[in-house]
């Protein structure tokens, strides 16, 4: 991400948590900037050790707490498949993400199809299922992998 859609990108955060009377401090806006930046999705601890050098004495908690905020606001999502964390591509409304994990390389593609998620929504429905966080990870090679992988066969 570069420097301009990283300032967007934290600049939108303020005004999104302003305007639901929610705090985006220091150490939380550290920790959204240094998950935008990543190359990858980050794990708890390697956030932990990406913020010693921006914050000051960084612990645990106090990263778990960040991450925890930063999820009720919106703003990152959490990948169960990787237990790690990346920044939202689309914080400013509530949405159903899906995500391709590409499994050799790591990337991570954010996409945001409403289709798919009113199809699972009512196969849901269907069955009496009630979704509580509505996200689909798709695990897969992405398109650079793919090529890579034809160039060598």
């Amino acid at each position: 991400m570069n420097n301009k859609a990283l300032s967007q990108v934290l600049e939108r955060a303020e005004v999104l948590c302003r305007e639901r009377g929610a705090r985006l401090t220091e150490q939380r806006k550290a920790a959204l900037q240094l998950l935008c930046v990543a190359e990858k999705p980050l794990s708890a601890y390697d956030l932990l050790e990406r913020m010693r050098g921006v914050v000051r004495n960084p612990a645990p908690p106090t990263v778990y707490r960040a991450l925890n905020f930063l999820l009720e606001q919106g703003l990152v999502h959490r990948l169960e498949t990787l237990n790690a964390y990346v920044g939202c591509a689309h914080p400013d409304h509530p949405h159903a993400g899906q995500f391709l994990i590409c499994d050799d390389c790591g990337e991570v593609a954010e996409v945001e199809d409403p289709s798919v998620a009113r199809s699972l929504n009512a196969a849901g429905k269907e069955i009496g299922f009630r979704t509580r966080r509505p996200v689909v990870e798709l695990l897969g090679t992405c398109a650079q992998c793919s090529s890579e992988k034809d160039d060598t066969d």
